[in-house]
């Protein structure tokens, strides 16, 4: 009988066994998983509830979403997409909830309904997962692989890799051509009194670029007690990511607080001026921003906090445009966003297959997942890479 290993009991790990298993009953097939515990980052993904995937209502192309192997998406969402993976576990017993957000969680807001169901389903098919087996290399031998692990050496007719970024270093013997990691989907230092003096002050229409470069995303903007974080900024932290990393995650970062344009930003001036001619320009805050932050803005134009609409005038209005739509701040670094860890870089592309993710220079390799140079911004997107990755492989079999 033919065995395969599927090295990492994560999403993409655990949900192709259950596939493979399923369409060919008749191979052995077992899970190695370095951890004490499967699905360890399922569990408390989205804040423990799992934001599992996504409706992509709001992508417009795939590259927003996927900011590496977008084209690699593409064929794999054909093969098992959004709504199909939102049936599959319909039909394994979990509701689910459609947030106006577009994000996909199950209705009971319980992260580990998704992790019971993946391993209920391996037991139910009979797939053997071994817990703290560690995988330290993977060689190719004639007819197939031998894995040196902390459990003992195993040999798989097939392997199919599903680790994640972070664990390349088993696949040194193969010599494979591997894009480096790096940390992306992370939140960022800004060393300034009063921004971090507003934490929890939220600016839901936020659009933020690095100064000097192509990178920009929109959103949701969120202030912490050490810089910015929320949706926005995990969102440009991802297209960014090489590119941060490049540079010792320095650089400036520009915010349009309420993602004007310059004409806009006038026009609410005018406007506020000619209706509130003897109110204090604090007292007149644009939609969707507190007092405080407004506050803030106002003394970043450099413009007295008491100061009325009538004394504004045409300079203070032009560093008041400034301070709305290009607010400059130091980056000092970047921070990790909880355990949500996800890596841009891992196996280059080049070295697979996109209609099989079987490795062109060792047949029965495989890859699915965040192991491969492939990562997505924050929404369900990662995970519905590896549910799709995974069917990509499982249908190889």
């Amino acid at each position: 009988m033919s065995n395969v290993i599927i090295i990492g009991a994560g999403a993409a790990g655990c949900f192709c066994a259950i596939e493979i298993k399923r369409r060919k009953p008749e191979l052995q097939v077992t899970v190695l998983e370095s951890g004490a515990r499967p699905l360890a980052k399922v569990a408390i993904t989205g804040g423990g509830r799992c934001n599992f995937t996504n409706s992509f209502e709001d992508v417009g192309r795939l590259e927003e979403a996927y900011p590496r192997g977008a084209q690699l998406m593409k064929r794999a969402l054909r093969v098992f997409s959004n709504r199909d993976t939102m049936d599959w576990f319909q039909r394994e017993g979990v509701q689910y909830v459609i947030q106006e957000d577009r994000c996909v969680f199950p209705k009971s807001q319980d992260a580990m309904q998704i992790v019971r169901t993946l391993e209920n389903r391996m037991r139910h098919l009979g797939v053997e997962l071994r817990c703290g087996a560690k995988v330290g290399a993977v060689y190719a031998e004639e007819g197939g692989f031998r894995l040196d692990t902390s459990a003992g050496p195993f040999r798989a007719d097939s392997v199919v890799i599903t680790t994640g970024g972070g664990a390349l270093k088993l696949l040194e013997p193969l010599e494979l051509q591997i894009e480096k990691p790096v940390p992306s989907l992370f939140t960022l230092k800004i060393d300034n009194d009063g921004l971090r003096s507003l934490m929890g002050a939220l600016a839901p229409d936020a659009i933020l670029s690095l100064a000097g470069t192509p990178f920009r995303a929109s959103g949701t903007l969120l202030l912490t007690d050490w810089g910015v974080s929320g949706p926005a900024t995990l969102k440009l932290s991802s297209y960014a990511a090489r590119h941060l990393a490049g540079n010792g995650y320095k650089g400036t970062l520009m915010i349009n607080w309420t993602g004007w344009s310059e004409d806009q930003a006038r026009s609410f001036l005018s406007e506020s001026a000619r209706q509130n001619g003897k109110k204090r320009v604090a007292n007149v805050t644009p939609d969707g921003l507190s007092a405080r932050l407004w506050q803030h803005i106002i003394g970043r134009a450099g413009l007295r906090e008491d100061i009325i609409w009538t004394e504004l005038g045409s300079k203070g209005a032009n560093r008041l445009v400034g301070a709305l739509t290009a607010d400059a701040y130091e980056i000092a670094g970047r921070c990790h966003f909880k355990a949500e860890f996800v890596t841009c870089g891992g196996v280059s592309l080049q070295e697979v297959n996109l209609g099989t993710l079987e490795s062109k220079k060792y047949p029965g390799l495989y890859f699915a997942g965040e192991v491969l140079d492939l990562d997505a911004i924050t929404g369900g997107f990662n995970l519905q890479a590896a549910w799709s990755c995974a069917m990509v492989v499982a249908r190889s079999f």
